[in-house]
């Protein structure tokens, strides 16, 4: 059973010196023709499909649309073309700080994000000691979000989402944050996970963590699918077209 289906998905983006100015003058330069504006495409046709129980990892250069598929699959941008199915409840943890309220505590942030996940109260309150204990917080749980540093965040955020056990987790370069010790910490959690047959999409581009940790590997590279399959002949192809750049 697929507990991720993506069918020739692609996703544009536009491209222009719009940042920083109002609406009016936009509407002067587009209407005297001195707006540039351009598209690019971040993602362009890919298919694959994810079975439960997989550990995919995706690797590829920098800029080459890994950030951007895991938020096409964790639903947070929607492709430009194609579709995404998805069986099941998905935990992403993507960006530093997403989904969490700077101004809440490190106690209330755990009940809110766990809101936003779909799980009841008593769920969480009964999650929470596990929660608290993994993420090394113990002394910071009325704290603010906010005074964390980064690798704290990253603890948090990697501690809950891991802990209540989604049916798909979704990991941009987590498992590379925090001390060594963590780091080990969240690596044997993420072996735990598997073992119980939650479905984990991983970026990362610790080659080493891919080969040690992934069954199956997909390849992006400027925006386009070079390849999916086994750990070892796509981990192996990737490093020889790294080795020629």
């Amino acid at each position: 059973m697929n507990s991720i289906e993506v069918k020739n998905v692609s996703v544009k983006y536009i491209i222009g010196d719009f940042k920083d100015i109002g609406i009016k003058e936009y509407l002067i330069k587009k209407f005297k023709g001195e707006m540039v504006i351009k598209e690019k495409w971040a993602l362009k046709n890919i298919s694959f499909a994810v079975e439960q129980g997989d550990l995919l990892g995706i690797i590829g250069s920098n800029g080459s649309g890994k950030s951007t598929i895991l938020k096409v699959l964790a639903g947070i941008m929607p492709p430009t073309e194609g579709r995404v199915s998805v069986n099941g409840k998905i935990a992403p943890l993507l960006e530093l700080g997403a989904g969490f309220d700077t101004d809440l505590t490190v106690r209330e942030n755990i009940f809110l994000r766990g809101a936003m996940l779909g799980y009841t109260k008593k769920f969480i309150t009964d999650k929470y000691p596990e929660i608290i204990e993994f993420s090394e917080l113990k002394d910071y749980e009325d704290v603010a979000f906010r005074r964390l540093s980064s690798g704290m965040k990253s603890k948090l955020a990697f501690s809950l989402a891991s802990m209540v056990h989604p049916d798909i987790l979704v990991l941009d370069e987590v498992l590379s944050v925090g001390d060594i010790a963590f780091q080990k910490k969240s690596s044997q959690k993420m072996k735990e996970l598997i073992y119980s047959g939650i479905t984990t999409i991983l970026v990362s581009h610790s080659m080493s963590q891919i080969r040690s940790i992934c069954n199956k590997v997909l390849w992006i590279e400027q925006g386009e699918m070079m390849g999916i399959g086994n750990t070892k002949e796509i981990c192996d192809k990737y490093e020889r077209y790294m080795s020629y750049k």
